[in-house]
């Protein structure tokens, strides 16, 4: 699959599933408290009005809740059905249309990045690209934080909702994210590994790690 295949696709999914999404997940950050901590340890890292990027934020609810927590954030999204309902809800927050593989941002222009389980339709190949692109746009000594579903088989969601559309969710260990991100050049701070919450069926993974 090419680079230019996998973003159709994913753009394409969530596009269809964007309202059903939004309506189905709309708790999610206020029922996880670990989550929540992670969070919390990111912003005290990256710094009250810092600039961040919230990038896949779909309907923008990490987005809000970043927010909210004192970083200056703005939210990227592939769909424009999500970006859609992010407005709608956050009329005070920034969201914009484009592929965090190719970033419209100079080099070093912010504190934080955070990939919230969005690069999880990434095949692995396309990775170091992809975390070369976030070391790119951050500052030195910036913080990025990813998480992702720990595991070494992908999930295939066909027709979810009934829309006719079907999407990998790919599954990582957190040692070769690890790896991944050092050969970056990346620096380890932090790795979070939590078990699954109500409907999740996986153990579910967070790191956050700084550009030298």
């Amino acid at each position: 699959m090419t680079t230019a295949d996998f973003v159709t696709a994913t753009r394409t999914f969530y596009d269809a599933v964007a309202e059903d999404y939004a309506e189905r997940f709309t708790d999610e950050i206020a029922g996880k408290p670990l989550d929540r901590a992670v969070f919390a340890a990111f912003a005290d890292l990256v710094g009250q009005g810092e600039p961040v990027a919230d990038l896949g934020c779909g309907p923008g609810r990490v987005t809000a809740h970043l927010a909210s927590l004192g970083l200056s954030v703005f939210g990227l999204d592939l769909s424009e059905s999500m970006l859609a309902i992010a407005r709608r809800e956050n009329p005070g927050l920034r969201f914009e249309q484009g592929s965090m593989l190719a970033l419209d941002l100079p080099d070093g222009a912010l504190a934080g990045v955070v990939s919230w389980y969005s690069s999880i339709h990434t095949p692995v190949d396309e990775l170091p690209a992809l975390f070369a692109e976030f070391r790119r746009v951050l500052a030195p000594g910036g913080h990025l934080l990813l998480a992702f579903q720990i595991g070494d088989e992908p999930r295939r969601h066909e027709n979810p909702w009934g829309h006719p559309v079907t999407l990998d969710f790919l599954r990582r260990q957190p040692e070769h994210m690890g790896e991944l991100l050092t050969a970056a050049g990346f620096a380890p701070v932090s790795r979070t590994v939590r078990e699954p919450h109500a409907n999740e069926t996986t153990r579910q993974a967070a790191l956050i790690v700084r550009r030298p």
